[in-house]
């Protein structure tokens, strides 16, 4: 009998290690609600199970498309095509009523960010806007894999709080922001998976060589190209960001296998000043729903440590000086299919539910912090009206006589950051410099003339 007793506790200890291998729609999706049958699964249009293989870029695009093609709660846009000529695709999801009248939606939206018109505006009304981004670094794919069932979930899921999510939501979805790295990494991963599963952290699948799939095909770090702007990714992304404004953005990411899952905000002592106090205020009481959503599963994580809020060229924190709230999700990579690390085996359907809990968890925040949203948006760009009124500097001048096409290259970077730029009618002296002529009006325009 002590035998056998023995042996019943030693299956029941390994029941959740077990437990992580079984990827399916139950172990990442609430099974509270039901799922419309006429929208497909993942594993109906990509032949697995989410979490058992890799997806690649061109299945991803595939099963968002079919969504699309299937819902009327989805709208798939293109914006953009990468180095490698990969879609870069933006998918709307919001109630069919609010997609019926989704160019109204965006436009009194927008007007939040105007201060002439945004005191008018009636915020118990309008829906908010959310923004998630999956995995700007590919080699961090449990974020692009969670946006499969993310999308999933709110195109099929059915019933009153669904409904009423929809309604008072409009929820952009960036899917894959880096798929020329994200192909890199999941054909390396795949190619090098074995029937029985590896779990040596010195595998060669758990080791991509040089450069790995963080990078995209000019091996630059796209999460660092929120101000510069040099790549087609970052140009057509940014152009969607100031198109819809909105409330709150997702950056989903990976870290070090050894570690747990991190939310903002961040390291208290390493905030931008610019940002205001509101806005950390807000980060905070996010920050209360994820920690509910990882506690109800078991999930370890950690908060206001190791990562920052300082550097507005970062997804996470562009955002914030936009008038809207950037929340970083840092979960522990397994970096192929499974891996041993100090908190045991570390499973790739493991790390992609931790991901789709915090998906879950940001719309359920969105939603019972709608107005408190909007009104900080709207008060963001009044009070920022108000002290560029009182710093009394109208503009800036800049320009190089002897490399002119820089002067238009800094002006067009400016110009996407929705920063006007304005060419001089005549030659300026400002503080004893001298600035010759604007270019011949041969050379493409900047923006209307001004004295």
């Amino acid at each position: 009998m002590k035998k056998c007793y023995s042996l019943l506790l030693l299956l029941l200890a390994a029941l959740p290690a077990l437990a992580q291998t079984k990827s399916n729609l139950a172990y990442y999706l609430p099974q509270t609600v039901t799922y419309n049958p006429a929208i497909p699964t993942p594993a109906s249009v990509l032949g697995f199970e989410v979490g058992e293989w890799h997806v690649s870029h061109d299945q991803l695009l595939m099963y968002m498309r079919a969504v699309d093609a299937a819902s009327d709660r989805v709208t798939l846009t293109e914006y953009a095509r990468t180095h490698e000529h990969r879609p870069l695709v933006l998918l709307t999801i919001t109630s069919p009523e609010n997609q019926r009248n989704i160019a109204q939606i965006k436009a009194e939206h927008h007007q939040l960010t105007d201060p002439a018109v945004s005191g008018r505006l009636d915020i118990s009304k309008m829906p908010a806007v959310l923004w998630m981004g999956y995995s700007v670094h590919g080699n961090e794919p449990s974020g692009t894999n969670a946006s499969l069932l993310a999308v999933y979930y709110l195109a099929a899921a059915q019933g009153p709080a669904i409904d009423e999510t929809l309604r008072n939501t409009v929820i952009l979805v960036d899917p894959s922001i880096n798929p020329d790295g994200m192909s890199r990494f999941a054909g390396w991963v795949n190619s090098r998976r074995g029937k029985n599963l590896v779990t040596d952290p010195y595998n060669v699948e758990q080791n991509e060589v040089w450069p790995g799939g963080r990078f995209n095909h000019y091996w630059f770090d796209l999460n660092r190209d929120w101000l510069p702007l040099q790549h087609p990714e970052s140009r057509g992304r940014l152009q969607q960001f100031h198109a819809w404004k909105p409330n709150l953005l997702t950056d989903h990411h990976e870290m070090s296998s050894n570690s747990s899952f991190f939310f903002q905000p961040g390291v208290p002592s390493r905030k931008h000043p610019l940002t205001p106090t509101r806005n950390f205020e807000l980060t905070k009481s996010i920050g209360n729903y994820h920690a509910k959503a990882l506690d109800k599963i078991g999930s370890l994580y950690f908060t206001e440590e190791n990562y920052d809020d300082f550097y507005y060229g970062k997804g996470s924190t562009y955002p914030d000086v936009n008038g809207a709230v950037g929340i970083l999700f840092e979960q522990a990579s397994s970096r192929g299919h499974a891996q041993e690390t100090v908190n045991g085996i570390l499973r790739f359907p493991f790390t992609i539910r931790n991901q789709v809990v915090t998906t879950l968890s940001s719309i359920e925040a969105v939603q019972a912090l709608r107005q408190d949203l909007l009104a900080y948006q709207r008060d963001f760009y009044q009070k920022v009206a108000g002290e560029a009124r009182d710093q009394g500097v109208r503009a800036y001048v800049f320009g190089a006589d002897q490399d002119p096409a820089r002067s238009y290259e800094l002006a067009r970077i400016i110009r996407q950051h929705q920063i006007a730029v304005y060419r001089p009618k005549s030659a300026l002296t400002v503080g004893g410099v001298h600035l010759a002529p604007p270019m011949p009006t041969s050379c493409p325009p900047i923006s209307r003339s001004s004295d």
